[in-house]
């Protein structure tokens, strides 16, 4: 774990000089000059296991290790007209181990693909009119891995209510991917000369967020998202019901159409307590419809600390396509075992705590806040994993 701090320290180190070099704006002067607002140092540890792999037909290993490190940069100035220019720059890199995706070769932890690194940068920009209360926005984001690529845009508008207590906004994303198509080994015939196959995400989402008193805060989400190509896993094995042992690749149809609705609110219990709520449905053409409920209480213990637990409950239907280990009989056009597609329930908890020093994480003044979260997650379907994050904010 040494390695995933190396970066942010040195990062520190760097923006401590650039923050004793350059004067502080205490006039409330608007800078036409690019500057750095925010920085977030966010590095997780994840680990799961559970004994219903899809890569070996609904059966197996889970087991699955993730070190996560990413930094996020937001960077503002002010335009001549007066519009508020904010970009948000971040890059990610992920480094996984999976006890399942090594059996794509029927191997013990020993085969190439045991473990990959996935690479994630992203570019977003907002321009802001303050005065009129309206934002336009642009990002481009990819994702990189061994059998994955992923090219992301999206384009958003927001508009401000007059008395600025509410604000709609619209967004529409759209994901060009391309996978390689790794077949289990037995039932590879090219060797490794693995064939494309390319998956397409569109979704568009719309948002109203008002602010009803000084307590009380909510938000309304709607999104229709739309996906063609190649919805499945080439690896992801399905055993028939007839007793052949044979091994047959999952197939799944070629479209999707994802609706989810959902609510959030705030309530503020004075300077101290926050209860944020948080309620989900969602329903697609698959067959699955599933409920989510959260709740977090911010809990402030002292003007440097604070406490937040937080619960998450979810429940889904399956999709009409999944049966188990050796349960489908062959005998309709589209089937699969991943047990992601299939009924259970879960639940997810944990604690976050945040720590903003008056003199700055270790003595260093504008990195003002460190947090630290930790979740718990179990499933019906014997699945369970923990999750710790560490987040550095320079401000």
């Amino acid at each position: 774990m040494k390695r995933i701090f190396i970066t942010g320290f040195a990062l520190m180190g760097l923006l401590r000089l650039q923050a004793q070099t350059q004067p502080s704006d205490s006039t409330g002067y608007k800078s036409t000059k690019l500057k750095i607002e925010e920085v977030n140092l966010v590095s997780s540890y994840y680990k799961q296991n559970g004994n219903n792999s899809a890569v070996t037909g609904g059966v197996g290993s889970e087991e699955l290790t993730d070190i996560s490190n990413a930094i996020d940069l937001k960077l503002v100035k002010y335009g001549k007209s007066g519009n508020k220019h904010t970009w948000d720059v971040e890059v990610g890199v992920d480094h996984y181990t999976s006890a399942s995706s090594d059996m794509i070769d029927m191997s013990a932890n020993s085969s190439a693909s045991s473990g990959d690194i996935r690479f994630y940068p992203s570019v977003n920009y907002i321009m802001e009119n303050e005065a009129k209360g309206q934002s336009f926005g642009a990002g481009i984001s990819s994702s990189t891995e061994f059998d994955y690529q992923s090219f992301g845009g999206n384009i958003l508008y927001a508009k401000k209510t007059k008395d600025r207590n509410g604000e709609f906004t619209a967004k529409f994303q759209a994901y060009l991917d391309q996978l390689k198509l790794v077949d289990p080994v037995e039932l590879r015939t090219g060797g490794e000369n693995y064939g494309t196959a390319s998956r397409n995400t569109f979704a568009g989402s719309l948002s109203y967020a008002q602010v009803v008193n000084r307590n009380f805060q909510v938000m309304f989400l709607a999104d229709v998202i739309a996906q063609n190509g190649y919805l499945g896993l080439p690896f992801h094995r399905v055993y028939f019901s007839d007793g052949s042992g044979l091994s047959h690749q999952e197939k799944l149809p070629d479209t999707r159409l994802k609706i989810p609705l959902a609510i959030r609110g705030s309530y503020f219990f004075g300077d101290n307590i926050i209860i944020r709520g948080y309620y989900r449905y969602y329903t697609d053409d698959w067959g699955l419809k599933s409920h989510t409920a959260e709740l977090e209480v911010p809990v402030k213990l002292s003007p440097v600390f604070s406490l937040s637990p937080f619960y998450r409950l979810y429940t889904q239907t399956a999709v009409k396509y999944f049966k188990g280990f050796e349960q489908h009989d062959g005998t309709t056009e589209f089937y699969t075992s991943n047990y992601d597609l299939s009924k259970f329930d879960s639940s997810f908890f944990g604690m976050g705590m945040k720590f903003t020093p008056l003199k700055g994480v270790f003595g260093l003044k504008h990195f003002n806040t460190i947090e630290v979260r930790y979740g718990h997650y179990t499933k019906t379907t014997n699945m369970v994993s923990n999750i710790i994050s560490i987040n550095i904010k320079y401000k």
